[in-house]
């Protein structure tokens, strides 16, 4: 029988990069996670004792809460939190189970570290296809809270040092393209998180993003939507939130459905 108020590794693992996903919550004890590292994509380190801060963060929201063995820590604070009204579960096995579990993303510390909590990033004004898909993966693997601005090409770098804002998809930036790469590769490298869904899905993105449409026939079909929807919106955050539920759905062709095919009528055999 399960445990009460508790999680899988596999049921969470179909949950990560979707709306669906709850907010996670390290609460690994500083040593064991000076010794292995690593986050859960979407994770927010956070002090298993500070309940108080605690229900605060989470809301209203459904929270998974992480220990290095999913015990006698997280057990506990789930069930402080679950006391308070929240709707917390706790990772069945912790971060020991989520690490032996085959394919499992884990990103590493030492690139979170570059990024603040609740982290800000600036581009360029009138996004298309990399800077939506880029806040796209910020937001459902990354920092679930991050924020953008977007401004004019001109004003990036000035922005970034006035607001301590991290600059992407810029010439000269960190976080950009690399060689025949766009910066949607450049983030699957820096943040661990290449799986076959999101590498097909990179595919598509550099593909309608560099004009090199044999890469993926679907490119032309992201290509015309991006530009649609920003033809739609004339407000950047309106077409990021339009974009969100874009590569959502891509999201899911790459890892469900990519296999599936249509056609008309249904008997036909050639």
């Amino acid at each position: 029988m399960p445990a009460p108020n508790s999680i899988t590794p596999k049921q969470l693992f179909r949950l990560i990069g979707t709306p669906q996903s709850p907010i996670l919550i390290d609460i690994c004890m500083d040593a064991d996670f000076e010794a292995d590292p690593y986050l859960i994509p979407g994770s927010i380190r956070h002090p298993a004792k500070d309940i108080e801060g605690l229900v605060n963060l989470i809301g209203d929201r459904p929270a998974v809460v992480i220990c290095q063995k999913g015990k006698k820590l997280s057990q506990a604070v789930v069930s402080l939190l679950r006391g308070e009204g929240v709707q917390a579960e706790y990772l069945e096995g912790g971060m020991f189970a989520w690490r032996d579990m085959p394919d499992a993303l884990r990103v590493p510390a030492k690139a979170l570290s570059m990024q603040p909590k609740d982290s800000l990033w600036v581009t360029r004004h009138r996004p298309k296809i990399d800077r939506i898909a880029c806040p796209w993966l910020i937001r459902r693997f990354v920092d679930p809270n991050a924020r953008f601005l977007f401004v004019a090409p001109s004003e990036v770098d000035a922005t970034a040092a006035m607001f301590d804002a991290t600059p992407f998809d810029i010439e000269g930036a960190h976080w950009s393209h690399r060689q025949d790469k766009c910066t949607f590769d450049t983030m699957l490298d820096e943040f661990a998180l290449h799986t076959p869904a999101l590498d097909r899905l990179a595919t598509i993105v550099r593909a309608a993003d560099t004009n090199r449409h044999d890469l993926a026939p679907e490119a032309a079909g992201l290509l015309a939507v991006s530009v649609g929807l920003s033809r739609q919106y004339r407000d950047d955050h309106e077409n990021l939130a339009a974009g969100m539920h874009l590569y959502d759905a891509f999201y899911r062709w790459a890892r469900d459905g990519f296999e599936e095919q249509h056609d008309w009528p249904m008997d036909r055999k050639s």
